[in-house]
């Protein structure tokens, strides 16, 4: 138990082996180690406590979850993908949920159509005013123009 838990790399994981061990080996009240060591709820300590007895070390990760499927049928989407990277110019956010719109029926909202665009690998076509603080003050300085001498 001890091992796992100095190799494991998620944090989540770390606490739930931490729970396990206090609980296990060193018997400890699983109420009192939850709620005043963890910060967490007894039924969060009783759930990864069942997930460990079936599956052991394995039961304390993560599982993978499907997630809401999607609104449109992935043969549409990759037909707009492919429409949008024909255009070298790019597009505007409104105009591409409008495409979407005519073509499938479906409104996203302008948020969304975000999302979309960085999942494709998509970038804006200009650029959000939130990287302008992203450069040190020296890199900014060598970017402002200088007057002519």
């Amino acid at each position: 138990m001890d091992n796992a838990y100095k190799h494991e790399s998620n944090a989540n994981v770390r606490e739930r082996i931490l729970l396990i061990r206090r609980i296990m080996s060193d018997g400890q009240d699983i109420g009192m180690v939850s709620t005043e060591e963890l910060h967490r709820s007894i039924a969060w300590a009783y759930k990864w406590l069942r997930r460990f007895d079936k599956e052991g070390l394995e039961g304390l990760k993560n599982k993978p979850r499907s997630g809401r499927p999607p609104d449109v049928p992935q043969e549409k989407i990759s037909k707009i993908r492919t429409e949008l990277s024909e255009n070298p110019s790019g597009w505007k956010a409104k105009e591409i949920m409008n495409i979407i719109y005519e073509r499938t029926g479906i409104r996203y909202h302008e948020v969304h159509i975000y999302r979309l665009l960085h999942k494709w690998g998509f970038s804006p076509k200009v650029p959000r005013k939130k990287f302008v603080n992203t450069a040190s003050n020296k890199e900014k300085k060598q970017f402002q123009k200088r007057p002519r001498k």
